[in-house]
């Protein structure tokens, strides 16, 4: 049995394995330690008999995860160069994949707000279950950041360009849209989760799922798939802004003005790495891809100046360089997707 930590607790009840994030007050952001915990509870479970199956949830009541503590990777960035949070990545990414391959059901409850690096953390899983409070997001780019922790591989596989949507508009999607897009498998209404829980350790995680999940809502991303593919087909970010601008649906044009406000690198990047994560076989390729997107990220000015504007002084109001879409030039992306020193690796 692993021990408890401030950050996450576990614990293993009935031959169930329970991971539960506890940093409440900052809705369970993941730090690096919150990182090395998971991991060695997973190695450690992976091999033990008496845990049948893990399940991972986030203390208090406003959600698993909303993502990775940017303010400690803003620190980095500007104290040590971005070693700590070349680090984090290292070991968070790696921890993304150990999910992926689990030898053992992974049940993820995505209840709440889950975002960035919540999303790596639960997506990946085997058994992934979202609720009629699910507030789901990969919202780098309002930070000039790029999707990461095995994003853009889940966005890259959503029906047609939702997956682009979702990463360059940055907006949260529900519960019935992330089942939609491939990001979760089974919906359970929010009241019913102690319930299942309760019959994950009394019968399995297969009669739970049977007894509580139900049919989900119709989803309101996929009703919007037509004009979604029509305007994302562009070639350039631009050429989607400028596509969405053009359409009759109001929701397009809101679209167009929500990726405008974005980091002009930030999205560009995003959308090459979406589109080359299409092409990337396997969950750790993309994860490699990632890491070196997020390693240049660190020495771009938007990343620093987004966290700045948006979580620190809190203005809302960056200063992004280059400041418009027009400005960013092919070679401004491509070196985003230049090998890390050293690269990520899985050994």
């Amino acid at each position: 049995m692993t021990a408890d930590s401030d950050e996450v607790l576990t614990r293993v009840d009935g031959g169930v394995g329970f991971l539960t994030l506890n940093r409440p007050k900052a809705i369970n952001s993941l730090t690096h330690t919150m990182v090395t915990i998971i991991a060695n509870a997973l190695t450690e479970w992976a091999d033990d008999d008496a845990v049948a199956a893990v399940v991972l949830a986030g203390e208090g009541e406003r959600g698993l995860c909303a993502g990775g503590d940017v303010v400690a990777i803003y620190n980095s960035a500007r104290a040590d160069g971005g070693s700590e949070a070349r680090r984090f990545w290292f070991d968070e990414y790696r921890l993304n994949a150990q999910i992926a391959e689990y030898p053992k059901p992974y049940v993820a409850i995505m209840d709440g707000i889950v975002m960035g690096g919540g999303v790596g953390v639960a997506a990946h899983g085997s058994v992934r279950v979202v609720t009629d409070t699910s507030k789901i997001a990969m919202p780098e780019v309002g930070i000039g950041f790029i999707p990461d922790v095995g994003g853009t591989y889940l966005l890259s596989r959503a029906p047609g360009e939702l997956g682009l949507h979702a990463a360059l508009s940055g907006a949260p999607f529900s519960g019935a849209d992330a089942i939609a897009l491939g990001f979760a498998d089974y919906y359970i209404p929010h009241v019913q989760l102690e319930g299942f829980v309760a019959a994950i350790v009394a019968d399995g995680v297969d009669a739970a799922v049977t007894a509580f999940a139900v049919e989900p809502p119709p989803s309101q991303l996929l009703a919007q798939q037509h004009w979604i593919d029509e305007c994302y087909a562009g070639k350039t970010v631009g050429d989607i802004i400028d596509a969405l601008r053009g359409h009759d649906e109001d929701d397009a044009k809101k679209a167009a003005d929500v990726i405008a406000s974005r980091s002009p690198i930030a999205a560009s990047v995003a959308l090459e790495s979406v589109r080359r994560a299409a092409k990337l076989e396997t969950l750790e390729d993309v994860l490699v891809q990632e890491y070196r997107v997020s390693s240049a990220s660190l020495k771009s000015h938007d990343f620093v100046e987004g966290i700045r504007a948006q979580i620190v002084d809190k203005d809302r109001n960056p200063t992004w360089n280059p400041p418009s879409l027009a400005a960013v030039t092919e070679q401004d992306v491509e070196q985003y997707f230049a090998p890390a020193d050293p690269d990520l690796t899985f050994k």
